[in-house]
């Protein structure tokens, strides 16, 4: 089978993935969820399979962890409140690395010397907690999938450089803690609690440390602990991370046998789950409520199918180009609307900024994950913003070789006609006031199950090289307002 061949198909599995998603919600937004709501995504995802050179193992390793995910929470429930969504992509992970310590006790040994070692890192540890606590780093996203500064990946680089363990049990654990994500814990969140619960400084520390261990140690338990302090009452997680084990145990095999690398087992299974319950959840059908929100999604959509499929007819240079391409297009269409508000990627930039000092100053106790979208949003948006430039000087943007196609935004009904929906003479913000909406949950923008169903096909063309965390500079958009910020990252000095 060609490359092209190769690519086609990852095109088309992310496109059938993102869709199933827009369609659904655009159809039951504004109404009640349940479980089978996310049926055409499963479906989407069924349709995956091993192509060319790929490893058929690590394909699986996707398709069964949504399969298991979608079927054992139909079993446990009919629908997930709001606030227990966020944490449906948490749960395969702890299990994961359960299997693997069963099945590969020297993977055991050198995850009990890195625990060891966290607690040898204390000085490291308050220091980076103290950081967080401050707001040292400006806003940070504590999960982000990069090493960059506040997040749990770069202290855990930080404290793997000190184990003396075999690197490539190094990079599955980093991997483990990134699109991994091994529990719902985050860098600081003990150390802020106990803190703003009137303990002192060294006991705090103490506290964090406990946690960053437990994690490791025992990590089905530690997040059933954390969703019991959650207040967690959508199911009964400890069943589902009982049964989720059960199901995964011989596809976790197949794919050691295979000689899968450990950092893509960990991550492949998780990230791909979050669509059923989360992104197809009521948290979701209750923000596209709003026509503008929904127009948004469904016009940044279009933009990335009609440049990936520009893409299979100019060629890709590479899988990764089919992924750059993705990514860059969405960004480019979310920071193309922005500006048809007269807004900026500079002027959001600034004023989330300055609203994160507020928001901390009011809120210390705040929880470690609050900001990560915003962060996440503001990352896309300056990208985005770059890749539109030449839009200013008559030239049309490209993104990885590929012409970004943004007439679906100039085209859509909803958008361009702001006046329908606020006062008519005056409607300058309404654009951005949606997507003001979706920097807290742009998780279809960036997009999830598009990175995910990508980044599942090139781990398939490159099973025993990690694919998690990102090994590059991201060009943080909050470097523009801190510049030495990047002087605390760790992506260049990683495992």
């Amino acid at each position: 089978m060609s490359k092209s061949e190769v690519y086609e198909k990852m095109v088309e599995d992310a496109l059938a993935a993102q869709w199933a998603d827009i369609n659904v919600i655009k159809e039951k937004r504004g109404g009640s969820f349940v479980i089978e709501d996310a049926a055409p995504y499963v479906e989407a995802v069924k349709k995956m399979e091993a192509v060319g050179d790929q490893e058929p193992t690590v394909i699986a390793l996707h398709k069964e962890s949504v399969v298991a995910h979608y079927e054992i929470l139909k079993g446990l429930t009919r629908t997930i409140r709001p606030e227990d969504d966020p944490f449906v992509e948490h749960y395969q992970t702890p299990p994961i690395l359960e299997i693997l310590y069963e099945e590969d006790p020297k993977f055991k040994e050198a995850m009990d010397k890195f625990i060891d070692q966290i607690g040898k890192s204390e000085a490291l540890i308050s220091r980076e907690c103290i950081r967080r606590y401050g707001g040292f780093y400006g806003p940070t996203c504590v999960v982000d999938f990069a090493f960059v500064p506040g997040s749990t990946s770069n202290v855990v680089n930080q404290i793997l450089k000190k184990t003396d363990i075999d690197v490539e049990y190094k990079k599955a654990i980093l991997a483990a803690k990134s699109w991994g994500m091994n529990t719902s814990y985050g860098i600081g969140a003990a150390f802020v609690e106990a803190l703003e619960a009137g303990k002192t400084a060294s006991e705090a520390v103490a506290e964090e440390i406990a946690w960053l261990k437990k994690i490791y140690a025992t990590p089905t338990e530690a997040q059933a602990e954390l969703m019991d302090k959650a207040g967690h009452t959508s199911f009964d997680v400890r069943k589902y991370m009982s049964q989720y084990k059960d199901r995964m145990k011989s596809v976790i095999k197949k794919a050691i046998d295979a000689g899968v690398h450990y950092g893509n087992i960990v991550v492949v299974p998780a990230y791909c789950v979050g669509d059923v319950g989360h992104h197809i959840a009521q948290s979701m059908f209750n923000m596209c409520k709003d026509d503008v929100v929904m127009a948004i999604m469904e016009a940044v959509t279009q933009v990335l199918d009609n440049t990936l499929r520009a893409g299979l007819k100019t060629g890709y240079k590479n899988e990764y180009a089919v992924l750059r391409a993705a990514t860059g297009s969405t960004a480019a269409a979310t920071a193309y609307i922005l500006e048809k508000d007269g807004f900026s990627a500079s002027i959001v930039t600034d004023l989330l900024f300055k609203r994160y000092y507020s928001l901390i100053n009011m809120n210390p106790a705040r929880s470690a994950a609050a900001e990560l979208h915003n962060v996440d949003f503001l990352d896309m948006i300056n990208r985005g913003a770059k890749l539109i430039d030449p839009i200013h000087l008559g030239k049309k943007p490209t993104v990885a070789g590929i012409e970004i196609d943004l007439k679906p935004i100039d085209e859509n009904e909803v958008l361009m006609n702001p006046q329908r929906y606020t006062y008519p003479g005056c409607a300058i913000t309404v654009r951005f006031s949606a997507l003001m909406r979706l920097a807290d949950f742009p998780c279809l923008l960036t997009s999830e199950p598009v990175t995910a169903t990508l980044g599942t096909h090139v781990t398939a063309l490159h099973p025993d090289t990690p694919f998690a965390p990102l090994r590059a500079r991201k060009f943080c958009a909050v470097t523009s307002m801190m510049p030495s910020r990047c002087t605390y990252c760790q992506w260049y000095r990683a495992i």
